[in-house]
């Protein structure tokens, strides 16, 4: 299902560039710090629970699939901490159960302050208020009256990893969430869309 998915949104020129994408990792080169843009490339699977049911291991799979674009900008980095704020936003096309093409921003913290930096470097980005707009409801969003919205909230919750010498190119596991606030956006009794995505981005 996965594979006719990227079949069919994915044209030859963007599969080309998904793989200079994935080498770009292994080319030499010098890093730069610190970095103030990134751009990335992630795809995921729906499961049927908010973050906090996934965390807990209850989450069930459903045939719908995401693959997104995602650029970011630094706004501000702490002179003192190793925590910074991005404005993070993605675009992205699913597929499976429902086709259809999602937008979204969110202000994000970045916490890089991890022990363990020396031998794996490992970001902490944090995103629980932004907006996310999908080109029409999706089925999965709808509430027992059957209705929904395409404008809700947007929230990322993202571990990203690099090696300490080539901190440029990370790659990262992200859950993408879309909800009502608990149902302060609207009272549709539907949770929004939930997905478990995996990325490579870029920083420079």
């Amino acid at each position: 299902m996965m594979k006719s998915f990227l079949k069919t949104v994915m044209t030859p020129a963007a599969r080309h560039g998904l793989l200079l994408a994935a080498l770009l990792p292994l080319a030499p080169g010098a890093q730069c710090q610190p970095f103030d843009w990134s751009l990335g490339v992630y795809a995921g699977q729906y499961y049927d629970t908010e973050p906090a049911g996934f965390t807990q291991g209850k989450a069930g799979f459903s045939d719908q699939y995401l693959l997104a674009l995602t650029a970011s900008k630094t706004l501000w980095r702490s002179p003192s901490l190793p925590l910074s704020v991005e404005l993070d936003g993605m675009v992205g096309q699913q597929g499976g159960v429902a086709s259809l093409t999602e937008i979204a921003v969110v202000p994000v913290l970045r916490w890089s302050g991890f022990p363990w930096n020396n031998t794996v470097q490992t970001d902490l980005r944090l995103g629980p208020l932004g907006l996310s707009h999908t080109s029409s409801v999706s089925p999965l969003e709808r509430g027992s009256n059957g209705r929904g919205s395409q404008t809700l909230n947007f929230l990322l919750i993202e571990l990203a990893f690099s090696r300490p010498a080539r901190q440029a190119d990370e790659v990262f596991v992200r859950l993408h969430h879309r909800c009502a606030i608990y149902g302060l956006l609207n009272d549709y009794g539907a949770n929004g869309e939930d997905f478990l995505a995996l990325g490579y981005r870029h920083r420079f």
